[in-house]
């Protein structure tokens, strides 16, 4: 029983001190060993940093082969040291270990060694009691550490600058100019080139507005198609590689083309001759679909595919037929579409009868550029108007094309219209004479000696022509000014002075107040369209108020003059104070300096149809506009017939409401006072108190009378537009049969049905004064002759700032659109915001460049 413990003991000491013997053989092994191979090591080590800086790829053939020579002897002999490498001995194993652990009388070796001499029991017992207690000693045994001996052979550390540059050399070969272990045994025409950085984009056109997309990207690394505008540059940036890379684009349906290299500028010095490459650039248009692919000689890199939208061609058509505007201007209404928006349209003319061959004109046809839309606004219809009246093509027989070009250089036209350029309307016989006389000259400058004589026939008896010697005089002059001119620019200057004389029999020097006004207007609109700067609109918007100021002053000296034109302007609920025009003028400044351009031009626009509204009542004869009076009267009493209904309409819903809300309080006496008292004021609120039933009564038979009474006065508006030749529309018709239906509600004490049937009046008389008013304005137009007074008359309805008249009945939509004040006051802090951000000295240049193209915008 006592032996099996102690020979379990044995056992476990027996495999300690093995572990000890084996920890510490391979800790003196390493210790003889490491001096040996450090050598070794450190010429290895040299050789992998080179190589990994790149050395080798950048140095000559045989400075290379000589330096990997150096390297192998160097390394043969560090081998030599090896020789005197001898493994350690088991005692030597065991006198470490006692070394190590400071251990007497050699207990290690006790444990192996055996008694010398005859085998004698005594002697036996002895010295197992011996190696027993030697064993105890050795209970705590360890293995001893390794001491190689390096920091006494190498004071300075030299071996950890070798490690350093190991490491450092291993993380730059991951670089794009890192070498490998190859590189000392690969000849330098085969040596491994660097890999070539990408990058690739493609910038679309500048109109289409489209930012620019990034091939190399990592959110479009898994783009399977990019679809790109038709004319898209791309660009591909490749640095390092072997600079034998090309780009080919294959189209869909097979061919291929390279892509030139574009010019790079290149560093001053030459390269080395086995520096990498220098950075290309290929560059090239995308017009078709196709796929972009980057090769290396027969190897593929990289590739895209394209998918190229095509850039339509515009599209213009006319949104109304041309006309005259009221003030005598030409006025276009059309629609320009494009996907990108168009760059420029314009209107061409051409006279409809042919000049002779051998004719000699001396102006071309009139200019008459329009304004594009902007880029995403739709298909809004723009309107164009321009004073054709001086042209010598005014009152001719034209033809009109429109046409728009888009970026691209596509054009588009509209259907040609035969038109007659307005004219200015001359009323003196004198007036229209030289008028006459001018036009002939500027059509054929040859029919010279023909104006000359029309000039003496007109000049052949002048008491009885010319009521002013002045105009006499002017007219000879103008003769003799005719025959002394021998080249085109004198005959033109001919023909102005001609044309400025008319104007001057006309009605003076008003004409040219209309002229500076309608220069002032276009000349800031042509700021708000090209982003002028706030100076220059300042500077514009002073012009225009002057030019305005004048032009008032001028009418309001003509109208003082003329008591019919003072009468026929002024008339009740149309008046035109010059506060509206300040308003309307700051209006478009305040916008134009908030960046809102846009609404700024349109409010511009409308300021020019009101002075064209003003300029047009001038124009009117005396006499004219009796028809025009019965027809605004009807109006007028249309009006008072909509107004009185929505009145009696409204008074229909009250009782009813009332009535409603006495019943609802006979049922719920039960509740409470409170309650009551809340219910009663929330239904007869603005009333004080209820009514009786006789009241009621009485206040529903005067709802009734009133009914009827309106239904009465409809039917005898419905005789007076017979009368007058307009056949009174669908819509009075179910509004008399909609009044007779509520006199019966009303009679029978239904105000729900009463109020039912009084708004369908209501909305049926809108429709029917809607169509009145239509019907009246084509019967003004024909009255009229429609072509030059039609434009004037469209707007007969309407007071001098083009706004519905309040007599006119119902608001169709067409007012005056005023912008929000919100909106501009929140553009105008953006701006200021912006500039402020711009002023900061410490932004960054990009975000300043960035800003400073916010800033230029329209």
């Amino acid at each position: 029983m006592k032996e099996a413990p102690e020979k379990s003991e044995k056992s476990i000491f027996s495999r300690r001190l093995m572990h000890t013997r084996l920890a510490t053989r391979a800790a003196v092994i390493l210790e003889r060993v490491w001096p040996l191979i450090l050598p070794l090591l450190v010429v290895a080590g040299l050789f992998a940093s080179l190589s990994w800086f790149g050395v080798f790829r950048l140095m000559p053939d045989a400075a290379r082969l000589a330096l990997v020579a150096a390297f192998g002897l160097a390394a043969l002999a560090s081998l030599y040291p090896l020789r005197f490498y001898r493994a350690p001995r088991p005692e030597e194993i065991d006198r470490r270990i006692e070394a190590a652990n400071a251990l007497v009388h050699t207990p290690l070796q006790a444990q192996t060694d055996r008694p010398v001499g005859k085998d004698d029991g005594f002697a036996l017992a002895l010295w197992r009691e011996h190696q027993k207690r030697m064993a105890e000693t050795l209970a705590d045994v360890g293995g001893a550490l390794p001491r190689t001996g390096v920091p006494e052979r190498d004071p300075w550390a030299l071996r950890a600058v070798v490690a350093l540059l190991l490491v450092t050399a291993f993380a730059y070969s991951f670089g794009q100019r890192g070498g490998s272990l190859e590189d000392g045994f690969r000849a330098a025409a085969l040596a491994e080139t660097v890999p070539p950085r990408i990058d690739a984009w493609v910038t679309p056109p500048a109109y289409t507005g489209r930012a620019p997309i990034f091939l190399t990207a990592e959110n479009n690394a898994s783009a399977p198609v990019f679809t790109v505008p038709e004319g898209s540059d791309v660009t591909l940036r490749i640095t390092g590689g072997s600079g034998e890379e090309s780009v080919v684009f294959t189209g869909r349906d097979g061919t291929a083309r390279d892509i030139a290299q574009a010019d790079v500028a290149q560093p001053s010095p030459a390269p080395a001759e086995n520096a990498p490459a220098l950075p290309r650039q290929f560059a090239g248009k995308l017009t078709a679909d196709g796929v972009l692919a980057l090769r290396a000689g027969e190897k593929e890199m990289d590739s895209w595919a394209f998918a190229v939208v095509a850039d339509k061609p515009p599209v213009i058509r006319f949104a109304d037929e041309p006309k005259r505007a009221a003030n005598g201007a030409f006025e276009l209404r059309y629609e320009i579409e494009d996907d990108y928006g168009a760059a420029s349209a314009k209107a061409d003319f051409a006279l409809e009868d042919a000049p002779p061959p051998d004719a000699r004109p001396l102006y071309g046809p009139p200019e008459m550029p329009l304004s594009v839309p902007r880029r995403g606004s739709g298909g809004i219809a723009m309107k164009a108007t321009r004073d054709l009246t001086e042209h010598v093509w005014a009152g001719s027989r034209t033809k009109l094309t429109l046409s728009a070009v888009d970026d691209a250089g596509q054009e588009a036209k509209t259907e040609t219209k035969t038109i007659e350029l307005p004219q200015r309307p001359f009323t003196n016989p004198l007036a229209r004479a030289v008028v006459e006389l001018r036009k002939v000259l500027s059509l054929d400058a040859n029919q010279k000696r023909r104006v000359v004589d029309l000039i003496d026939a007109i000049t052949l008896r002048p008491e009885d022509t010319f009521d002013n010697p002045t105009h006499y005089l002017g007219l000879m002059a103008g003769r003799t000014r005719l025959n002394l001119a021998s080249t085109d620019d004198q005959l033109r200057d001919v023909a102005d002075y001609l044309w400025n004389m008319a104007l001057q029999i006309e009605d003076g020097g008003l004409t040219d107040a209309e002229k500076r006004l309608r220069q002032a207007q276009e000349a800031l609109k042509q700021a708000l369209r090209d982003g002028a700067s706030d100076e220059e609109i300042d500077r514009l918007m002073k012009e225009l108020r002057q030019a305005m100021n004048e032009f008032l002053r001028e009418f309001a000296e003509r109208a003082a003059r003329d008591p019919n034109l003072a009468q026929q302007e002024f008339q009740p609920g149309q008046e035109l104070s010059q506060s509206d025009l300040e308003r309307m003028m700051d209006q478009i400044e305040n916008l134009a300096k908030s960046g809102n351009r846009q609404q700024a031009e349109e409010l511009l626009s409308q300021l020019q149809d009101m002075m064209n509204n003003l300029q047009a009542r001038r124009q009117q004869q005396p006499g004219e506009g009796g028809q025009e009076s019965e027809m605004r009267q009807q109006m007028n009493k249309l009006g008072e017939i909509m107004r009185r209904q929505q009145e009696t309409m409204n008074e229909t819903f009250r009782m009813d409401q009332m009535q409603r809300g006495q019943q609802q309080r006979g049922q719920d006496r039960g509740q409470q006072r409170g309650q009551e008292g809340e219910q009663g004021e929330g239904q007869q609120r603005g009333q004080g108190q209820g009514m009786t039933p006789e009241e009621f009564a009485e206040a529903l038979k005067q709802l009734q009378q009133g009914q009827g009474q309106l239904q009465k006065d409809l039917e005898a508006l419905m005789k007076g537009l017979e009368g007058m030749g307009i056949q009174p529309g669908e819509g009075f018709g179910e509004a008399g049969e909609a009044m007779g239906e509520a006199e019966g509600a009303l009679g029978d004490g239904d105000g729900g049905r009463a109020t039912g049937e009084q708004g369908r009046a209501l909305e049926a008389l809108r429709r029917g004064a809607q169509d009145m008013m239509q019907q009246m304005q084509n019967a003004m137009q024909g009255d009229q002759g429609g072509g030059e007074e039609g434009g004037r008359q469209q707007n007969a309805d309407r007071d001098p700032l083009g706004r519905p008249r309040a007599t006119t009945g119902p608001d169709f939509g067409e007012s005056v659109k005023i912008p929000d004040e919100i909106d501009v006051q929140r553009a105008r802090q953006i701006l200021e915001a912006i500039r402020k951000r711009l002023g900061n000295a410490l932004s960054p240049e990009l975000e300043r460049s960035y800003l400073e193209r916010l800033l230029k915008l329209d």
